[in-house]
């Protein structure tokens, strides 16, 4: 199996820690044997076995930050899939206050 990270610029994939690119391959090994516990969810995977699970990558990404270690996370079944994650709301977009300030004065007579 060829690691993802093998399609990284060089610069960048020297910065992979060797225990992720272990991970990695360790999870493939192990795939098969997950699919029936874990298919359609999101795991981190370290040291041969699933450290956390969750039906959100942001939910699992933010238990592994406190973690300290350095899993292969993936959605199980999906791995080809492409996710984007990103923010629903800005600080700087004052879009769904100005909805909900809309919404409320038509709700309320001045």
């Amino acid at each position: 199996m060829k690691s993802i990270a093998d399609g990284l610029p060089p610069d960048v994939a020297r910065q992979i820690y060797a225990d992720w690119r272990k991970n990695e391959a360790d999870y493939w090994a192990a795939r098969d044997s997950l699919l029936t516990e874990y298919a359609n969810q999101w795991i981190a995977f370290a040291e041969g076995a699933v450290i956390f699970s969750g039906s959100s990558p942001v939910e699992v990404f933010h238990r592994v930050q406190q973690s300290g270690k350095h899993p292969y996370v993936t959605c199980v079944g999906r791995e080809d899939e492409p996710c984007r994650m990103r923010r629903a709301t800005f600080a700087y977009d004052r879009s769904s206050v100005n909805a909900k300030h809309h919404l409320n004065s038509r709700l309320t007579r001045h």
